[in-house]
Parts: C-alpha cells; structure tokens; sequence
C-alpha cells in the first residue's frame, strides 16, 4: 500500500459544479465513516476503500472521497483497490495508470489481478457475469481484510438498466429492487454506492473539470452482452417513444420496490420458525408473496441451491395442492461427501421435508435415447 501524498491543496479548480454534486453525493457517508469507523469482526478502522476501474464513475467517487476526507482531516483515509481481470491486451498498464491515478489525487491504492474461471473468449453474458464476481470478491476481501467499508461507482444509469433486465427476464420484486444503495453483509462488510442518485453524464463531467482522463472498456461498447443493448439501444428508444425521465422512474421504481421487499422479507422471516420439516398448515394460509418466500427460504436452508421461479412454483403447489403430486426436485448446492447428491423436497402427512438422493448413473452407449434428434 502506497502512501499519499504528503501535498494536500485541493486538486480541483475553484468552479467545479459537477465535482460539487459529487462531494455532496458521498459527503454524508465519508463524513460518517471517518467519524464512527466500521466494526467488523475483525477490526475497526477508519477510512474507505473504493472500487476504481480507472473509469469515469469510480475516477469520480475516488477524487470525491478523497476531497472529503481531506476537509474533515483525514488524508489518507480513501483506499483504492484496482482489480486487473488480465482478460483484455494491456490490462495490466490500464490498472497501473488507474492506480496512479488514485495516489495523484491523495488516495492509498493496490492493485489485485485475479483469475476470471473460463477466461473472456465466450460470447453473451457468461464472461461478463464471470469477471464482476471476481471483480466483486476480490473488492469484497480487501474491504474486511482492511477492516473498512467498501464504496461502489455505480450510478443511476446503471440502477435504471439493472431494473430494465429485470423486467426483460420477469424478475421479481427483489431482483427489480435493483442495488442496494446500503448493505452490510454477514461478514460485516458494509458496501455503499453513493453515487446512485447521479447520472453517467455527471461523473464524465467530474472528470473533465478535475483534468482526468478516464478509461473507456471496450465491453461497455460490445451489443453481445445484454447491459451494453439496454444501455445503447433500449433505453434511448424507450425515451423516444415514451417521453424523458425513463432511468429516473425506473431507478424510482428500485426504491420502491426494495421497501416493499424488505418488508415482505422481515413477515417471511418472522414465519420461518424453523430450518427442519414445514409445517403446511402454518404455511398454506399466507398471503403468496409471503409464502413464496418462505418455501424458497426454508428449501435454501435444507442445502439448496438459490431457487428459480419454476422450483418455487412448484413447492407452492405442493404445499397448496398436493393430490397426485410427487416429491420436487430441487438444485442442490455443492456438498462435500456427496458427489452425484440431488436433493427432493416432498409431503409427509402435514410437512414438507427435504431429503438427499443419488442421480442415476449415466446411460450406457447402447441404451436407447428418449430424446430424438
């Protein structure tokens, strides 16, 4: 970890409107990270990591954090970690310019190169989704190796196309809720994203008034991956045909789905009283989305795999209408010990149990298909 430094004049010029918007967008959050700094349990310390690609967003939280910092006295306190994915030609010098970057502006900052599993030859969204998890992990075990929250760039143009997939694939209410703005995890990790209130036009324009060039990534360009079509081509269509102020009505449908969410979350919590067998009765007579939730919570805790919609269905119709109904398989997730394991969700007189079964073994080479070419 470099450290800052040690000049600590404001690096932004005295008419800086867009700079403004952004120091007030994190202003609330820094102030109170530097004054009460996280607990984990680990450690407590004071200061922030932030997440830098060497984009405009995350150029402009970094330079943003680092300005309040320095005026509540805490110079050194904005960490960026830059995570290099080595899936596209020159990413390595891409991160180091990003790196120095964040130290120009008074910021410590690292950089972690991880491997992306399946590398970024595929097409569609499979190495995409592939490099923001490890992106996201390796984001995630800096922030509780450091004992500090993790902040996030991303804006209300990436919240509007968040909810807009949501609704292309018929998501629920909790995918539609799009990115919680504030979330601490299990481990502690709090992760915040104070810049969903701004738009992608204002983060570019922080970086024209403080002289920074950002990094464009040529996958926000490539029509393969389903992001960059809403983004280009969907979203200025709707606004088109529909009027402006689209992103800002979906990003304010995130924030009113993510309340109801919440609480139709805390009942189902409150209803699941157990890990073990299910009683129906208990269940049956719950509003459905209550229920639905239940069922897809109590599956998860019995080892499952994260439920799609088509296994929640279908434990609801077990629970409702069970006549003629066999057991529901369900996906499991990963168990050590047992390899080929399924796992089966059925009735036992008035209880749902899960159990564990072996899959079949594979069908020899002269057994005849059931599916024709």
């Amino acid at each position: 970890m470099t450290e800052a430094p040690a000049d600590r004049r404001p690096f932004w010029p005295r008419r800086s409107p867009a700079f403004l918007r952004a120091r007030r967008a994190v202003r609330g959050v820094v102030g109170e990270l530097l004054d009460d700094g996280p607990r984990t349990h680990h450690r407590r310390a004071p200061g922030v990591v932030v997440g830098l690609s060497g984009g405009a967003d995350s150029l402009a939280l970094t330079a943003a954090c680092v300005a309040e910092a320095m005026a509540a006295g805490e110079c050194g306190a904005v960490h960026a970690v830059v995570v290099d994915h080595g899936l596209q030609e020159g990413s390595a010098a891409v991160a180091e310019k990003a790196a120095t970057t964040a130290r120009g502006l008074g910021a410590t900052a690292e950089i972690i190169r991880v491997d992306v599993p399946g590398g970024g030859d595929g097409a569609g969204e499979g190495p995409e989704a592939a490099a923001r998890t490890a992106r996201h992990a390796a984001l995630h075990g800096a922030a509780l190796r450091l004992g500090r929250p993790l902040l996030l760039a991303h804006t209300l143009d990436d919240q509007a196309e968040t909810v807009l997939l949501g609704l292309a694939r018929g998501a629920g209410a909790t995918a539609l809720s799009g990115m919680d703005p504030d979330r601490t995890w299990d481990d502690g990790v709090r992760v915040v994203r104070p810049l969903l209130g701004l738009r992608r036009a204002d983060t570019e324009a922080v970086c024209d008034e403080l002289g920074l060039e950002p990094w464009h990534d040529p996958h926000n360009a490539d029509p393969r991956f389903a992001r960059v079509r809403a983004r280009a081509t969907a979203l200025p269509m709707l606004e088109e045909l529909l009027g402006p102020g689209i992103a800002e009505n979906l990003a304010r449908t995130a924030d009113l789905l993510r309340a109801d969410a919440r609480a139709l979350d805390a009942l189902a919590d409150d209803a699941l009283r157990t890990a073990d067998e299910l009683d129906v009765g208990d269940v049956v007579t719950l509003p459905d989305a209550v229920r639905t939730r239940v069922l897809k919570n109590w599956a998860e805790a019995n080892g499952s795999a994260p439920l799609a919609a088509a296994h929640v269905t279908a434990l609801d119709k077990l629970v409702g209408d069970h006549r003629g109904r066999g057991p529901v398989a369900l996906p499991s997730a990963e168990t050590p010990g047992h390899p080929g394991s399924r796992l089966v969700a059925h009735r036992k007189g008035g209880t749902l149990a899960v159990s564990r079964g072996f899959t079949a073994p594979p069908r020899s080479r002269s057994e005849p298909r059931s599916d024709p070419k």
